[in-house]
């Protein structure tokens, strides 16, 4: 029985890596993830006798869960105030969040999740155009290699239509670009950094897309501009006029998602995780989470 107890705990990191990529969200994600546990410890011993793959059983009651959360999500995000942004996440390599933490008690959930190409931001917003199934189905199958049949016992469909959803959720991610590979991308982010500090509106605009897009979040909690700026010359002179009126503001070069980011803090506060999309040497998009709700992963060692 202690085996088999064991076998259970460690399933935790997997779904947390599931559900993560199905919500955006680590705290949702755990939420998720807890009530799955809660209803096995529910199940009456003879019935989880029965269940011969406990993580196999645990993934799909997991799934079912964010396939309801992201239904309600919908809705809730109507509501939202401004654009809903799924919650960066930092390399746990640089961020010792956790460091002063029971080590016998549960990692933080943040630091469960593998840093890979399913988890960047990028990919993470085109999924939030998709429907529930869709996306469900894609994670399940594209990321984690689950077979359709399986995919078809959590979404109550039919092997065939879990395949057809997959592949519409397929071609709308390969509709995004591939991103720059990580050197590329760190030095666009490293020359957007020394252009925004000397507050360089030139040379800003020369590293943005012309057609650049930057979106932020701040959930109604912090201040933040509501609708996505557009255009290069937009989106310099808007990130000055934020340095202008944010004095001792401090940007940091961090990983985010598993790729070159910054983040800014004032008083060693973090205040903003800016992730980007960079294409031919230019930045194409920037996702500016402010929320400090999405931000207590990155709250520094307590």
């Amino acid at each position: 029985m202690g085996t088999r107890t064991e076998e259970i705990a460690g399933e935790r990191r997997q779904l947390i890596n599931v559900a993560y990529r199905l919500l955006g969200s680590v705290s949702e994600a755990e939420d998720a993830v807890q009530d799955a546990y809660a209803r096995w410890y529910g199940l009456p011993p003879s019935r989880q006798e029965e269940i011969r793959s406990p993580g196999a059983w645990l993934t799909t009651v997991t799934s079912r869960i964010c396939l309801d959360v992201l239904g309600s999500a919908r809705a809730r995000r109507e509501r939202y105030v401004g654009a809903w942004l799924p919650e960066p996440l930092p390399d746990r390599t640089e961020w010792n969040h956790a460091g002063g933490a029971d080590p016998g008690g549960p990692a933080d959930p943040a630091d469960q999740i593998v840093l890979d190409e399913s988890v960047s931001m990028a990919l993470l917003v085109v999924l939030e155009s998709t429907t529930p199934a869709e996306r469900v189905a894609f994670v399940l199958h594209e990321v984690f290699r689950y077979p359709f049949a399986e995919i078809a016992d959590v979404l109550g469909r039919s092997p065939a239509a879990c395949k057809q959803l997959a592949a519409s959720a397929r071609r709308r991610v390969s509709a995004a670009r591939a991103p720059e590979p990580a050197t590329g991308q760190a030095e666009v982010v490293r020359d957007v950094r020394k252009a925004w500090e000397a507050r360089d509106i030139a040379t800003l605009v020369g590293l943005l897309n012309p057609a650049a897009v930057m979106t932020a979040d701040g959930g109604g909690v912090v201040g933040t501009v509501l609708h996505p700026v557009e255009g290069a010359a937009r989106i310099a002179r808007y990130l000055v006029a934020i340095a202008d009126l944010a004095p001792g503001l401090e940007l940091l070069e961090r990983s985010v998602n598993g790729v070159p980011g910054l983040v800014a803090q004032r008083a060693g506060v973090v205040v903003t995780v800016a992730s980007f999309d960079v294409s031919d040497g230019r930045v194409r998009r920037i996702w500016a989470v402010r929320n400090p709700e999405k931000l207590r992963p990155w709250a520094p060692e307590g």
